[in-house]
């Protein structure tokens, strides 16, 4: 049996700045109807940036819909038709200041996959050197630098909450923990 469902109509219900929310009428693979309300997002990029003391780079950030402040890995949205790895490489120095002679592809991640399309590009940098940080205009964060294994105790007892920056940390330490780093 076939798991694909089938678009019948797609209505453009929102059109904002960074997303936009469809209404879909898909057929199911047993033929019956359903609907699909569906958010269109650009994507975006996640860097986990070590430096030489084994200490990632995080940001602290206040986050709207969770009207709280948010620890997480520097990251940003992709514009359309941007290399993920160069919005990635701005990101870190826009909102760490820092950049690094080293990155590799930690993978991909579908954060929210029941109703949104939203893809982010996970990295691993290294190598860092710093400089001056320049984050945009509406962004107002500090900059945080935590051992990566503390990193992970934050996120095994709840501390750090943010999916993107859970799986992008815990993929480098267990690429540390098998010598692949």
């Amino acid at each position: 049996m076939s798991l694909i469902e089938k678009t019948l109509s797609n209505h453009l219900i929102f059109e904002g700045k960074i997303i936009s929310l469809h209404v879909d009428k898909v057929e199911l693979p047993n033929g019956n109807l359903a609907t699909r309300e569906v958010i269109t997002h650009p994507g975006g990029v996640c860097v986990a940036a070590l430096n030489h003391q084994d200490e990632l780079l995080f940001v602290r950030q206040f986050r709207y819909p969770y009207k709280e402040v948010v620890l997480e890995l520097p990251a940003g949205k992709l514009t359309p038709g941007e290399d993920p790895l160069e919005c990635g490489k701005r990101e870190l120095r826009e909102e760490t200041g820092a950049t690094a002679s080293l990155y590799e592809p930690l993978g991909q991640l579908y954060p929210s996959p029941g109703y949104c399309g939203e893809i982010i590009h996970m990295y691993y940098a290294s190598d860092l050197q710093f400089g001056e940080m320049n984050p945009d205009e509406d962004e107002f964060l500090e900059v945080e630098r935590i051992p990566l294994e503390k990193a992970v105790d934050m996120i095994l007892n709840g501390e750090i909450r943010d999916s993107k920056t859970q799986a992008a940390v815990l993929k480098v330490a267990e690429k540390r923990r098998r010598g692949l780093i």
